[in-house]
C-alpha cells in the first residue's frame, strides 16, 4: 500500500504542534507545557523512521529526549497540583491535608521551574530550526524521489509496522509482567508501553489512511486505557508525595498525622478502583496488542539494505 503522506508531510504536522507552543510556553502557561512535551514526544517517534542519516536521527532524538525529561519534571508537580485541586472540590473532609501536601507540592514545582535552564526556550527554538532544516530536506528529497521510485514511502512504512509490532510485544510483556496485583511501578511500565504504542499507531494510520484527524476506534482504545493507568499513576505518586509529608513533620502532631493518614487511605481506595477497571479492560487491550504485532509484522518484509526502525 503506498503512502498517502510523504516523509515531509509527516514532520511537518508534528513540528507545527510542537513550534506554535513555544510562544505561551515562554510566557510560563501550564498547557503549553504539557502540550510541548507531548508534541516532542510524537516527534521523538517519528524522527528514526524518516530513513534519514543515522548519525543525524541518534543527535536529534537525543535532544528530543532530554527536551521531554526537562519538561516532565515540571509537567509531573502541576499535574499533581491540578488533581490536588480537584479532589480539595470533591471531598472536601480531607480539606486540611490537601492543603498542607498541595503547599509542599507547589514549593517543590516552583523549585523545578528554577532549575530549568535559563536559555530553555533558546534550547526549544534551537531544535525546532533543525527540524526545520530537516523538513526543507525532506522536500527537497522527496520531490527528487517522487519521479523515480517510491522507494522511501516503502521503507517508511516498513519501518513504522516494524516500530508497531515491536511496541505491541512490548506491551503484551509489559501486561503479563504487572499480572492480576496491584504494583504500581509494573503498571507504570504497562502505561508507558501503552502510550509508546498508542503513537506508534498514530503513525501507521497517518501513512496508510485519509482519515484526517479522527481518531481511529483503535487509538481511542488505547487513549481511553492510557487514562485509567495515567489517573492511577496520579493518585499514587501523590500518596507517596502525602508520606513524605508524613514523614517531614516536626514536632509530630497525631491529629495531623491522623489527617494524612486517612488521605492516603481514600486515595488508595480509587487507585484499587481503577485497577479493577484496568483488570477488566485487559484482556481487550491484550487483543489489540496482539493484533497489532501479528498485522504488523506479517506485513512488514523490508527491501534489501533498508534499516530497521530505532
Amino acid at each position: 500500500m503506498p503512502l498517502t503522506v510523504s516523509r515531509a508531510g509527516l514532520l511537518k504536522s508534528r513540528l507545527s504542534r510542537f513550534t506554535r507552543v513555544l510562544p505561551d510556553l515562554e510566557k510560563g502557561d501550564v498547557r503549553s507545557l504539557h502540550r510541548a512535551r507531548v508534541a516532542s514526544r510524537r516527534l521523538r517517534e517519528l524522527v528514526p523512521v524518516l530513513q534519514v542519516d543515522a548519525d543525524a536521527a541518534r543527535k536529534l532524538g537525543r535532544r528530543l529526549r532530554k527536551i521531554t525529561a526537562r519538561l516532565g519534571r515540571v509537567r509531573e508537580l502541576d499535574v499533581l497540583l491540578g488533581l490536588i485541586d480537584e479532589l480539595r472540590a470533591s471531598q472536601p473532609v480531607h480539606q486540611d491535608a490537601l492543603r498542607r501536601v498541595g503547599a509542599a507540592v507547589a514549593k517543590s514545582r516552583d523549585a523545578a521551574r528554577k532549575r530549568l535552564p535559563d536559555d530553555l526556550s533558546g534550547e526549544l527554538y534551537r531544535l525546532a530550526r533543525k527540524l526545520e532544516r530537516l523538513l526543507r530536506d525532506l522536500k527537497q528529497s522527496d520531490k527528487s524521489q517522487s519521479d523515480k521510485s517510491p522507494s522511501h514511502g516503502r521503507a517508511v512504512r516498513w519501518a513504522i509496522e516494524a516500530r508497531v509490532a515491536r511496541r505491541a510485544a512490548r506491551l503484551l510483556a509489559a501486561i503479563e509482567d504487572a499480572g492480576g496485583v496491584y504494583l504500581p511501578e509494573r503498571l507504570h511500565g504497562v502505561r508507558i508501553s501503552l502510550k509508546k504504542l498508542r503513537y506508534a499507531v498514530e503513525l501507521l494510520e497517518a501513512v496508510e489512511s485519509t482519515r484526517g484527524t479522527r481518531r481511529s476506534p483503535v487509538v481511542g482504545a488505547l487513549k481511553r486505557e492510557q487514562d485509567v493507568l495515567g489517573r492511577m499513576h496520579d493518585l499514587q505518586v501523590l500518596i507517596d508525595r502525602v508520606r513524605a509529608v508524613q514523614a517531614l513533620l516536626a514536632p509530630p502532631d497525631p491529629a495531623v498525622w491522623h489527617q494524612l493518614d486517612a488521605l492516603v487511605v481514600s486515595l488508595d481506595e480509587s487507585c484499587r478502583r481503577l485497577h479493577g477497571r484496568y483488570i477488566h479492560d485487559r484482556q481487550t487491550l491484550s487483543a489489540i496488542a496482539s493484533r497489532l504485532a501479528v498485522v504488523s509484522a506479517r506485513q512488514n518484509v523490508p527491501a534489501r539494505g533498508v534499516r530497521r526502525a530505532g
